[in-house]
């Protein structure tokens, strides 16, 4: 126990001026001074330090060297009683001698200091700290302090409450016995609903007081046992995204579960909601298919609700990735029952038939129709290619349904030859298949002279059969009249025929009547790509130069065999 200071006694009159008090020190002004009332924490705070650290104060406003001896004796007693306050009483007494001890004490209760007062001077934003909005706590009015002040109490207050709740479900699920009652914990309806009650209220708090994301899963007691991780910008980002509420907090908790491999249903539903918030998110997808694989879920099902993303997301690529997974998945459970398979391919046609009536040329969806043809080996559906059939029947210029039927037709394993290029020739290609497929593209150049699509599918059957482009030469003249023969007798009813007709005369080696149709082209009939059809001019006379040479060769060998 500290000793008891001497009784004071009543100052003489002239003992007004004494510097026993260290804020006093030096003249009697500041002794007439008093502190106005504080209208922020901080100036609170300030002022309690000063009072309860009067040496303290003094040394900061004055300096240690200007203070009278006895306030430096006074300021040195203070701080070795503050710092001894703060040991264990073992350490207190090796630091300090009962002969010191005792002089600190009498020197501290000689002054009237307060042992008990505040350690530090209260700083701007070191003190209290900063609200949600960055602003300094200390900056607040008292009153408004105080507000605060409540609010962390009742928060703290409805924690408590929620840890006990989330404690009686823990004891629920372990089947433990209340020890009073001796009856087994059961959490009542009347509890889970006090606690969806509870956790809005702490919800609302938190987003008041610090600012904090909350949302439908923070309220949940389904998620209560996961501690989200939510996304931290990088320090002086040039363009932090502002994500909205309800997104951020389900990644926030997206993050936790990945990070501990959960696949769980309630994964599968948090996959769910943020995909209807962002259907392009392809780490959500992939963590959704793990889910569905880990927990050995309906591959149809899926598929089926799968089928309501895709209509509503038309250019996502994501979702056909997904699929893609989920077939090659489930294609092994029906490999060996041609009946299954053949239903499932059924299923898949239909709807990307339906899917490609929303939009004809859809890029992702065609590449998986080409893709889901081989892996089902639908090669020889007559059903596919009927409805490929049709699609060209109602557009003749899609050009992606003649891409489908060419992969069709001529990927076709029975017959082609495994590592051909499309561009290139394949002898095991039956010659009638030929046949049929280029008659099948000029019937379809009469509907539409002009449509580049089945002139290019005609060229690639040729080059596919290994037959000349001169096979067609018949059928393309019919195309062009009267070529050089005057502006007004000349008539091109398809540049695209003229184009393949300087490709017919320049396999044919007439490369005068080639180099007319490249002409034409350029000065009347495709003037918008005249550049393009005078490089190809000047591309078919390096071929002439570059062959003259060896045409000269040839005949002086063939002159020297015969000699």
């Amino acid at each position: 126990m500290p000793p008891k200071g001497k009784a004071a006694t009543k100052p003489k009159a002239t003992e007004t001026t004494t510097t026993s008090n260290p804020t006093t020190t030096n003249t009697t002004s500041q002794t007439a001074s008093q502190p106005s009332e504080p209208t922020t924490v901080l100036e609170r705070s300030q002022q309690r330090f000063e009072k309860t650290r009067p040496f303290e104060a003094a040394r900061r406003q004055q300096g240690l060297s200007r203070l009278s001896k006895e306030d430096q004796k006074g300021w040195i007693c203070d701080q070795l009683l503050h710092l001894t306050n703060r040991l264990p009483a073992a350490s207190r007494s090796c630091l300090l001698g009962p002969k010191a001890s005792k002089e600190i004490w009498w020197t501290v209760n000689g002054t009237n200091s307060i042992v008990r007062g505040l350690k530090h001077k209260p700083e701007p934003y070191t003190t209290w700290g900063t609200d949600r909005n960055g602003h300094d706590v200390g900056s607040y009015t008292i009153e408004r302090f105080d507000e605060r002040f409540r609010k962390r109490i009742a928060l703290t207050a409805l924690q408590v409450s929620s840890r006990v709740f989330r404690e009686n479900v823990e004891r629920e699920k372990r089947g433990f016995v209340d020890a009073r009652s001796g009856r087994e914990i059961i959490v009542t309806e009347r509890e889970i609903d006090e606690e969806k009650v509870r956790r809005s209220k702490m919800a609302a708090l938190k987003k008041d007081l610090y600012g904090a994301i909350t949302g439908k899963l923070a309220e949940s007691v389904e998620w209560e046992d996961v501690v989200p991780i939510p996304h931290e910008e990088p320090e002086g980002a040039l363009a932090a995204i502002t994500y909205p509420a309800e997104y951020a907090e389900a990644m926030s908790y997206l993050r936790a579960v990945m990070t501990t491999k959960e696949y769980s249903p309630r994964c599968l539903r948090l996959t769910e909601h943020i995909i209807a918030m962002n259907p392009a998110h392809y780490t959500v997808w992939l963590y959704r298919a793990a889910n569905i694989f880990a927990l050995d879920l309906s591959i149809p099902d899926e598929i089926e609700w799968l089928n309501e993303v895709a209509l509503a997301n038309l250019k996502n690529y994501q979702i056909w990735h997904h699929r893609h997974l989920l077939v090659e998945h489930y294609y092994p459970t029906i490999s060996s029952d041609p009946d299954a398979l053949a239903q499932f391919a059924k299923q898949e046609r239909d709807f990307l038939i339906a899917i490609l009536s929303e939009d004809t040329k859809n890029y992702h969806v065609w590449s998986y129709r080409s893709w889901l043809v081989g892996k089902l080996g639908m090669w020889e559906d007559e059903e596919e290619l009927k409805s490929i059939e049709k699609m060209i029947d109602e557009d003749v210029r899609n050009n992606s349904a003649w891409s489908h039927r060419f992969v069709l037709v001529f990927s076709n394993p029975k017959y082609a030859t495994p590592g051909k290029a499309a561009t290139e020739k394949d002898e095991k290609v039956p010659q009638e298949l030929v046949d049929r497929e280029v008659k099948y593209a000029q019937n379809k150049v009469y509907l539409a002279p002009q449509n580049q699509s089945p002139w290019n599918y005609m060229r690639g059957v040729l080059v596919k059969g290994g037959q000349p482009l001169a096979s067609v030469q018949g059928f393309v003249e019919e195309f062009v009249n009267k070529l050089g023969e005057g502006e007004e007798e000349e008539e091109v009813k398809s540049t695209h025929a003229l184009d393949l007709l300087a490709e017919i005369y320049a396999e044919k080696k007439e490369n005068e009547k080639a180099d007319l149709c490249l002409r034409r082209l350029a000065e009347k009939w495709d003037k918008i790509r005249g550049g393009y059809w005078e490089w190809r001019r000047k591309c078919l006379t390096q071929s002439e130069t570059e062959k003259a040479p060896g045409e000269q060769v040839e005949k002086a060998e063939e002159g020297i065999a015969a000699a």
